[in-house]
């Protein structure tokens, strides 16, 4: 039963195709430059969101892990002191 609508449907597509006429249409420079820089939007979006969404929680974990000492080998800082403020 649903082998024969697959195929009534794919046949139906397949007339209509035939009776499809060409719509000459043109695409000029300031619409093609308008849907390409519509769609490099898009995709600098996209990786900007991906990034976004995966770097900073890395970073943010990073920073923590280092805060909390994770990381014996990285040099510490000095204590800052009020006699390094005052010159002495």
């Amino acid at each position: 039963m649903r082998g024969d609508l697959v195929s009534v449907c794919i046949m139906a597509a397949g007339v209509l195709s035939i009776w499809v006429t060409p719509a000459f249409a043109y695409l000029g420079p300031g619409a093609g430059l308008a849907a390409i820089g519509a769609f490099l939007a898009l995709v600098v979006g996209v990786i900007a969101a991906l990034f976004g969404f995966l770097w900073y929680p890395v970073k943010r974990l990073l920073s923590k892990r280092r805060a909390a000492g994770a990381y014996p080998n990285d040099p510490q800082q000095a204590p800052h002191t009020e006699a390094s403020d005052k010159g002495v």
